[in-house]
């Protein structure tokens, strides 16, 4: 590849940094790039595209790997240098480079009394997670990180960097399509007036998960929109880096994250539902959200997939502690969120749809030991109990290699996936990017 038009490095297999700049938070999808462009600015990402297409190669982006769902062959564009914030204050907007993590953004939006709709790691890329929809912290509130970007710097396969706003087809896509149209350098996004919420959570011991499942279900059900919350529950090991009190059980974790005043009054029902291990539930900066999940900051590999549905009764409580409980066959992290609120409204500027009509998603990741097959297999006993009250599936939270197009059929409303593909041999006709 000629380099004299770039200022990032070009790494191929064997060369020194070549493994550590293809090595990403997701682990379990292997991918051994022909070629690896550690794109410093935009104009790189455009050298990057346009080389690939003077030869055939397909082009895959990561910055921290953590949505990976597909190895390259090809070419591939590492954004994790293009790492410049910019906050307005004024507007309430911040313009963020692709290799952002949302933790900076949470810093540099603190300074002036604001927050970013981030998600519940601060260690996640901002765009990934933007251009999968963006499910967060203040979802229920505000709705998605995806109806909130107001401007789009991106590549396109011609090797054109384009900056769309609302109006253009391309922005309508980018926004919940993923980056199946190009290679994003840059998302102007929107900050909301947030310095501090009621957040943390509640950890319950193996034998009152079932008790806490129905007691966070009724709680949920009524809960205002100032309020998001999930259900995980999680295997933990018997490690010295767990929690004395976590340490080796299976335990359920509630978590909350709540706009409003009287924080103790509002979970008093859960707190009412048994003993906890572990409480961790106070008034804390946002810019300290990340600690209320508390999600594993080490790379390692993992398989997941979801379904959203419209209600959640007993019959569907006992499979999920069935399948994906103490008894389970693999150890499978198992998250309920409530989403109603701002998810169920229109947003103000028309993107890719979403599952609007429902009111719970249930999540289920597990690590990859002894191969993908187990976990799958596992997996669909869970979400095949499920089927009768299922209505479709979000993409945010599909991890790990699936078949794009039985993803595609499953995430999108039928009109947006018939304009998306339309969209695709418009301005990707030869299939450089994604799937």
């Amino acid at each position: 590849m000629d380099v004299t038009p770039l200022t990032g490095q070009v790494f191929r297999p064997g060369q020194d940094g070549y493994d550590d700049e293809v090595a990403g938070f997701q682990l379990a999808v292997a991918t051994a790039p022909a070629v690896v462009v550690g794109a410093e600015t935009a104009d790189d990402v455009v050298t990057a595209v346009r080389f690939a297409a003077a030869h055939g190669l397909r082009v895959s982006v990561q910055a921290t790997g953590h949505g990976l769902t597909a190895g390259t062959e090809g070419l591939l564009i590492s954004t994790r240098r293009l790492a410049g914030v910019e906050i307005d204050a004024e507007a309430g907007t911040a313009r963020v480079e692709a290799g952002v993590r949302w933790g900076a953004v949470l810093e540099a939006a603190a300074k002036h009394g604001l927050a970013p709709l981030s998600g519940s790691s601060p260690d996640v890329g901002v765009v990934g997670y933007t251009l999968s929809g963006g499910f967060g912290l203040m979802a229920r509130k505000y709705g998605r990180a995806a109806d909130h970007v107001s401007a789009i710097d991106v590549v396109t396969a011609d090797g054109s960097l384009r900056h769309v706003e609302a109006g253009s087809d391309l922005f309508w896509a980018l926004r919940g399509g993923r980056a199946d149209f190009g290679i994003v350098t840059a998302l102007e996004v929107d900050l909301v007036p947030v310095t501090e919420l009621y957040g943390g959570g509640l950890y319950f011991d193996t034998a009152d998960i079932p008790a806490v499942l129905r007691a966070w279900r009724t709680w949920a059900s009524s809960a205002p929109d100032t309020l998001t919350t999930s259900l995980a529950m999680i295997p933990y090991p018997d490690l010295p880096m767990v929690p004395e009190p976590l340490r080796g059980k299976h335990i359920a974790h509630v978590r909350v994250a709540y706009l409003g005043d009287g924080g103790d009054d509002l979970v008093a029902p859960l707190r009412a539902a048994a003993p906890a291990l572990m409480d961790t539930l106070k008034r804390m900066p946002f810019s300290e959200s990340g600690s209320i999940a508390a999600e594993p900051p080490h790379p390692h590999g993992y398989h997941g997939t979801n379904t959203t549905v419209t209600q959640l009764n007993d019959a569907m409580l006992d499979a999920i502690v069935e399948h994906a409980g103490p008894g389970a066959e693999v150890g499978t992290v198992l998250i309920v969120d409530r989403l109603g609120g701002a998810l169920t409204r229109p947003p103000e500027v028309p993107g890719v749809g979403w599952d609007r009509q429902a009111e719970f998603v249930v999540r289920a990741l597990s690590v990859v030991e002894a191969g993908i097959e187990p976990v799958r297999k596992a997996h669909a006993k869970l979400f095949d109990a499920l089927t009768p009250w299922s209505s479709g599936r979000l993409l945010p939270f599909v991890y790990g290699e699936h078949d794009p197009a039985e993803v595609a059929e499953s995430v999108y409303p039928a009109d947006d996936l018939r304009r998306l593909r339309e969209l695709k041999r418009e301005y990707d006709p030869k299939a450089t990017f994604g799937s």
